[in-house]
């Protein structure tokens, strides 16, 4: 199988990156985004591309069995909501449909069957009153009504993991919210205990190659048991 993966270089992205490289049930794994990454690996393909124009790009990137989406940023790092937006839900909708996109030229003979993981939020929901929340749930709806034979969305609690050591930017709230919560993270229920990214990517990984047709929403408790 092919592995499509963009956001390698995030949290969850570089956990995703390391465990379908390992992988043996895919023979690439093709990456997407910005820059090109510094890891090599003989299954590793990496596509420096414009997400915000990805079509243009589309006939480089082979028809993915099973894409991987670990994209995502903050409102402060992002500098304001539409370039907030414009991550987390214009690039990841933009990835899944090319894919799609991609496989709808191929012969019916040939169509394989497609399936797509989502690293979204816990709290996504378009009726939010939240506007994190609500991109979120709206990126939800939108890559659902894709075509996807089956869509999972993790909907992690908070991320433990070092940002700074990715170069990425420090969320201040994120540190202190973890040193906060960790002493009593047997009181806190599973849904919201904070969960370490290599345990989101493995669950990911398996919640997707295990997918029955349809859409699954996998929360941090189910997360942490896979």
């Amino acid at each position: 199988m092919i592995a499509l993966l963009a956001g390698a270089t995030g949290l969850v992205g570089q956990e995703l990156l390391s465990q379908l490289l390992a992988d043996p049930r895919y023979e690439a794994v093709h990456c997407v985004g910005r820059r090109a990454l510094a890891a090599t690996h003989p299954k590793l393909h990496t596509h420096v591309v414009n997400l915000a124009h990805l079509q243009a790009s589309a006939k480089s990137i082979p028809v993915a069995h099973d894409v991987y989406v670990a994209l995502g940023t903050t409102i402060k790092a992002a500098g304001s909501q539409a370039a907030f937006r414009a991550i987390d839900f214009d690039a990841v909708l933009a990835v899944a449909s090319v894919n799609i996109a991609q496989a709808a030229t191929q012969s019916i003979a040939n169509k394989p069957t497609l399936r797509i993981g989502v690293v979204s939020a816990m709290g996504a929901d378009v009726q939010s009153r939240a506007f994190y929340n609500r991109v979120k749930g709206e990126m939800e709806e939108a890559v659902a009504k894709l075509g996807y034979n089956s869509a999972v969305f993790a909907r992690p609690s908070m991320l433990a993991g070092n940002r700074e050591a990715l170069s990425q930017t420090a969320r201040p709230g994120e540190k202190i919210g973890l040193a906060l919560l960790r002493p009593l993270n047997f009181l806190i229920p599973d849904n919201y205990k904070s969960i370490e990214a290599h345990q989101v990517a493995k669950a990911l990984i398996h919640l997707v190659t295990h997918a029955q047709p349809g859409v699954h929403v996998a929360l941090s408790g189910e997360l942490r048991t896979v």
